[in-house]
């Protein structure tokens, strides 16, 4: 079981460059599209990546419990609140349609300057998009990253 209430196990990896349609439509991938669709109906959650210049697309299920949690976090502090601003007040409910795509709303393409390509890149259970110029800048970045200064719990990892 994976959390989403279906059964069905998701697994979200790898990464495929895409194209944004005039409309701010994108295609998911054959293999993404049919879990998608087995494991929500194709109905997902776009929102404001919590961190980084990219989105996050949820499958219904895995939306709700990060919501929950979010949710739950203490309105005390203000970077407590401005996560749940950008997390939760910039969500949106999309549905796939029939030729296995989502209609990105043009203030989500906005706010990471997403225009005609795209990057889709999965997190197991969610993916990120990317603009490519983002993402490539990304890339870059984490090139010249200083990879010893991984948190000890990474470490530890046997890859």
């Amino acid at each position: 079981m994976d959390g989403t209430g279906s059964g069905v196990i998701i697994v979200f990896s790898g990464r495929t460059a895409l194209n944004v349609d005039a409309k701010g439509r994108l295609a998911i991938p054959t293999r993404h599209r049919d879990a998608l669709v087995r494991a929500c109906g194709g109905r997902v959650v776009l929102t404001h990546h919590p961190y980084d210049n990219c989105l996050s697309l949820y499958p219904e299920q895995q939306w709700q419990d990060v919501a929950r949690q979010v949710a739950g976090l203490s309105d005390a502090e203000p970077v407590v609140r401005y996560l749940k601003r950008r997390f939760l007040g910039q969500a949106v409910e999309l549905e796939m349609d029939a030729n296995g795509r989502y209609l990105v709303p043009g203030e989500l393409r906005e706010l990471v300057a997403l225009e005609k390509r795209a990057m889709l890149v999965g997190q197991i259970h969610r993916f990120e998009i990317w603009s490519e110029a983002a993402w490539q800048a990304e890339q870059d970045q984490y090139g010249q990253m200083d990879l010893s200064a991984m948190p000890e719990s990474v470490q530890k990892l046997a890859f």
